[in-house]
């Protein structure tokens, strides 16, 4: 039992984002692509398994400029889904883990036999690191549409079009067109609260993903417009958190949702820093009522 090596990659300089390291949806496509190749390798399908329900990332390491990264991937039985595909992202030249995506699958109960069969080979255990810990491994999609999102309090805050690159072999919108929206909509929740474009800057922080969750609700095609609805949904000491909603415009069709859970990092020390008390307080003011 073990878990097989499914990317061999490398941080180029048009991946970094303002911060200098890896920017988010760069790690989302490295763990789509060892998901294709872990498919590829131990026969796993929708047919056996069904769709994905959800993509858990959680960022353990800061990537940077010139780091060559290695994923591996397993099925973890004892993980926090019916069926789950752990994939585990590290620097080689010391084998730091950079970041771990959970994926998790819903198939038919009287399934579970077949499947721990036929990937025992290519199992290991859930690994601690990876396991979802500011954000529930349970599915939490809202039924309200972009209008509805606004007056609970969400702001539109993105608006795109699929377009032919942005499709995966499947012919879909990959993982990593719904993370562009929604890295290019961060920016703009962050100034729904007193840490503004020019709040950070005077303080010398800069804006982090820590955990991330990914749900799709239904697929987007190449031609199709999209609109992100994005809200606050909490703070802690050191954290908060929103959600992104993306839809299709024309139909106002919910397509995927993305909750991210963030800190305000030193740019100088590379550290987290605590969030002030007025801080907090005006992001709980300001939390999406939805």
């Amino acid at each position: 039992m073990s878990a097989v090596e499914t990317l061999y990659s490398f941080v180029n300089r048009w991946e970094c984002d303002e911060n200098n390291h890896l920017n988010v949806q760069f790690y989302f496509e490295r763990f789509d692509e060892a998901d294709r190749q872990f498919r590829l390798i131990t026969g796993l399908t929708d047919a056996l398994a069904g769709a994905r329900r959800a993509r858990h990332v959680r960022y353990h390491r800061e990537l940077h400029l010139g780091d060559a990264l290695i994923a591996s991937s397993h099925v973890a039985f004892d993980g926090p889904y019916m069926l789950t595909v752990v994939h585990e992202l590290r620097r080689c030249r010391d084998g730091a883990l950079a970041a771990t995506a959970t994926d998790g699958y819903a198939p038919a109960e009287s399934m579970a036999r077949e499947l721990r069969r036929r990937f025992e080979d290519h199992s290991a255990p859930m690994p601690e690191a990876a396991l979802p810990r500011g954000l529930s491994a349970a599915q939490q999609v809202t039924s309200l549409s972009p209008t509805q999102l606004q007056a609970a309090g969400g702001r539109i805050v993105n608006r795109a079009t699929v377009l032919p690159r942005h499709a995966g072999p499947d012919g879909r919108a990959d993982d990593t067109f719904a993370l562009a929206r929604f890295t290019e909509a961060a920016a703009h929740v962050w100034n729904m609260t007193p840490m503004t474009d020019d709040w950070l800057e005077t303080h010398g922080l800069g804006r982090v993903a820590v955990e991330m969750k990914l749900v799709w609700v239904s697929p987007l095609k190449p031609g199709e417009p999209v609109l992100c609805v994005s809200g606050l949904t909490g703070a802690a000491r050191s954290t908060f958190s929103f959600r992104h909603h993306l839809f299709e415009t024309r139909t106002q069709r919910l397509a995927a949702v993305c909750d991210a859970v963030v800190i305000a990092m030193d740019l100088e020390h590379r550290k987290s820093v605590p969030l002030e008390d007025s801080v907090r307080s005006a992001i709980a003011q300001s939390v999406m009522k939805a």
